[in-house]
């Protein structure tokens, strides 16, 4: 029978959790920008959902998101903040 092995890794920022965790360091390994790109703006809206989440009484605002990011993916991954803006407006607004 085999064991399940259990990532011990530590979780950088805890507010945001393992999976987004994992995520940059899988959009860190993909050579294909538009994909890289696309990854990257999602995760950037799953972790703006949870700092919403952890941080009720105040809005995150888009520069502290790709702050994170860019510290969660030591330098690798960088959102555009011009589509990442327009794209968390546009979800705001339905």
């Amino acid at each position: 029978m085999e064991l399940i092995r259990r990532n011990t890794t530590p979780i950088r920022m805890r507010n945001y959790g393992r999976i987004i965790q994992d995520t940059i360091e899988y959009a860190c390994t993909l050579t294909n920008d538009a994909e890289r790109q696309a990854l990257t703006l999602y995760i950037a809206q799953c972790m703006r959902q949870k700092n919403l989440v952890w941080n009720k009484d105040q809005e995150s605002g888009i520069e502290r998101i790709k702050n994170d990011l860019h510290i969660l993916s030591n330098g690798r991954l960088d959102a555009d903040i011009a589509l990442l803006d327009g794209d968390l407006i546009r979800k705001k607004k339905k």
